[in-house]
């Protein structure tokens, strides 16, 4: 999903950072001195604006209180943070939905305990100058793609949603780590992202006004990023996850609240951390994605069934899963917190 950032050297602190604070499945939670279970989260990607919540949850001792010792991981992408968690060796994960449809369908043992941002950030990005105001301003663009990832799988439907043909836009192949430079350049008018994520820094890059398409706004809508767990941890930790998932809930209600703290509470996460700017317009965004209309006023992280039924089948269609499953085959709605 989001590559522009990795550097090769640091790939292997990373796997040996995910194995070793592993302590998922079936076996004895392990503890810190005073006693609290020492949790790993392993995110998506490296720490951007969307993760602020997980760090205000652990700089305000959120998680503390539920009794987690919380430790975050810079993640690789949804889909390896899917496959680290089914195979035990971070206790939750946090990915994007369409990975752990994939996943499930391919045999992982692994679920959502919760989706957080239910509105998809999918769009498409394109600096304002190029006078593009609706869909129908795509015809004859060129945007930069990534072939097989969801955003590019999805993008067909987006199309037609609002009548267009893949025809219409020529799609040019390009590594993740390439689609923005491919835009700054010329070498095409937009790019397919998310908008909480690429946009703020491809604006504060090129200093120049970045517009969006967005997906959600323009038809389609579909589950994004949430918390996740190996089913064997939801069988045998079931109260351990009910209060990670509490305690990611509340993290966020307390971002929401105020994003500002939310965002200085990244300081240090990360030596690829963006700017203080580009990290709190990334949360505003991403702030924008937290329910559908089922959901609104209820916890961050309630899920509604009908909005996972949808979802999947948008996936189905797109052909990022083979067979749609009922909504159950991926999600564990049990822990979900109330109200």
């Amino acid at each position: 999903m989001k590559k522009r950032f990795l550097t090769a050297a640091l790939l292997p602190a990373f796997l040996v950072s995910v194995t070793a604070c592993g302590s998922s499945g079936g076996g004895e939670q392990a503890k810190s001195a005073d006693g609290k279970d020492k949790v790993t989260l392993t995110l998506n990607w490296y720490p951007y604006g969307e993760h602020a919540p997980f760090y205000l949850g652990q700089k305000k001792d959120i998680f503390a209180k539920h009794g987690i010792d919380l430790t975050i991981n810079a993640g690789q992408g949804s889909q390896k943070t899917v496959q680290a968690t089914a195979a035990g060796q971070t206790d939750f994960g946090w990915a994007d939905t369409p990975a752990l449809l994939s996943a499930v369908g391919q045999g992982m043992d692994v679920k959502s305990v919760g989706v957080f941002l239910q509105t998809t950030p999918s769009s498409v990005q394109f600096f304002s100058d190029k006078n593009i105001n609706a869909p129908a301003d795509l015809k004859g663009k060129t945007i930069a793609s990534t072939a097989g990832d969801a955003l590019s799988k999805t993008f067909p439907a987006f199309l037609k949603a609002n009548g267009l043909a893949a025809g219409d836009v020529t799609l040019q192949n390009t590594d993740p780590a390439g689609k923005m430079a491919a835009v700054m350049s010329g070498k095409t008018d937009a790019l397919l992202g998310f908008a909480s994520d690429q946009g703020p820094t491809m604006q504060e890059k090129a200093g120049k006004q970045v517009s969006y398409l967005k997906f959600a706004e323009h038809g389609l809508n579909f589950y994004s990023n949430g918390l996740i767990a190996s089913t064997d941890t939801i069988k045998n930790k079931q109260d351990l996850v009910k209060r990670m998932v509490t305690a990611s809930s509340e993290a966020w209600t307390a971002a929401q609240a105020d994003p500002a703290a939310a965002v200085e509470a990244m300081a240090g996460a990360s030596q690829q951390l963006p700017s203080a700017k580009v990290l709190a317009d990334q949360f505003a965004a991403t702030l924008q994605l937290l329910h559908t209309d089922a959901t609104k006023s209820m916890a961050p992280g309630v899920n509604d069934e009908a909005d996972w039924q949808r979802t999947i089948s948008v996936f189905a269609d797109a052909g990022v899963i083979t067979k749609a499953e009922s909504p159950t085959s991926y999600w564990d709605a049990s822990f979900a917190p109330k109200g």
